[in-house]
């Protein structure tokens, strides 16, 4: 189907404007939204009527709530609604302060759900919509320096997970995302917050910005038209790896999993103990 009407967070760059710039090439239309309205405000002045360029920063709750019903009212639906705002916070678990990570998950999190608790409403009355969740490889396996990161994505693997059973039954679909690396800018010094170095973590630290700089970085431009089949896609997934890094690490790491699961089953068994009926309140 097209025709279809997106609300996207984060689409000024990156993913975010590429993905975009997809939609309103094939005549979707686009509540494109970023922090500063001016870098949103040119896709107007390509594209015309068919965007609605708004500023919008995820962290505000009230800022949220608005600008999602006003894309809704201005456009009379929302069929697709994709949070891309994100940063990563780069520091060892020690190293980071909480103002730091509370902002991390505020953003990546809680700037999610802030605009998913705002359109479901809307996409419930009308009975249909799909909500996408840009996560990441990092939200499937955790690694030494982006731990904070990595847990804002694990959550967010969470609650989409959670959210697509939820709302089944409403005709809503969800899917996660879930990119490995990209040449979008957002592993650039500029984008990435980071923590202050403890020298204890100075060599592991080292180790992983090395190990970052040999990855084979995907064309982001590629997967605009991976993305739009996603949204057509009449069952589409509830997660899809974008490139060719996240199934080779998940099929190493969840047979890791399961081979210490595994090892430990009868430890595990013995802390069952002896079954016995439990009611449950409802």
């Amino acid at each position: 189907m097209s025709g279809k009407i997106w609300f996207i967070t984060g689409a000024s760059r990156g993913f975010g404007r590429i993905w975009a710039e997809a939609a309103l090439k094939r005549g979707d239309k686009v509540a494109a939204t970023a922090r500063i309205a001016a870098d949103v405000a040119d896709l107007a002045d390509s594209y015309g009527d068919a965007v609605l360029p708004m500023a919008l920063d995820v962290t505000n709750a009230q800022a949220v709530q608005s600008a999602v019903g006003r894309a809704h009212l201005h456009f009379g639906r929302l069929d697709v609604v994709l949070n891309n705002a994100g940063y990563a916070l780069v520091g060892a678990i020690e190293e980071a302060s909480e103002a730091d990570v509370r902002a991390e998950f505020d953003t990546n999190f809680f700037g999610s759900l802030r605009v998913i608790q705002a359109a479901l409403p809307l996409l419930r009355r009308q009975r249909s919509g799909h909500i996408i969740g840009v996560s990441s490889v990092a939200g499937v396996v955790a690694g030494p320096i982006t731990g904070f990161y990595n847990a804002s994505k694990f959550a967010l693997e969470a609650l989409h997970e959670s959210l697509a059973q939820e709302v089944k039954s409403f005709g809503i679909k969800v899917t996660l995302l879930e990119p490995g690396a990209y040449a979008t800018g957002f592993a650039s010094m500029a984008s990435l917050r980071i923590s202050p170095v403890i020298e204890a973590y100075s060599n592991t630290r080292a180790e992983v910005f090395a190990a970052g700089a040999k990855l084979a970085f995907g064309d982001p431009q590629a997967t605009a038209d991976v993305i739009l089949k996603i949204v057509d896609a009449k069952n589409p997934p509830l997660r899809f790896f974008v490139g060719t890094e996240g199934l080779p690490h998940a099929r190493a790491v969840y047979a890791e999993r399961l081979a210490t699961w595994e090892a430990w089953e009868l430890l595990s068994n013995a802390a069952q103990g002896e079954a016995r009926p439990h009611n449950i309140a409802s």
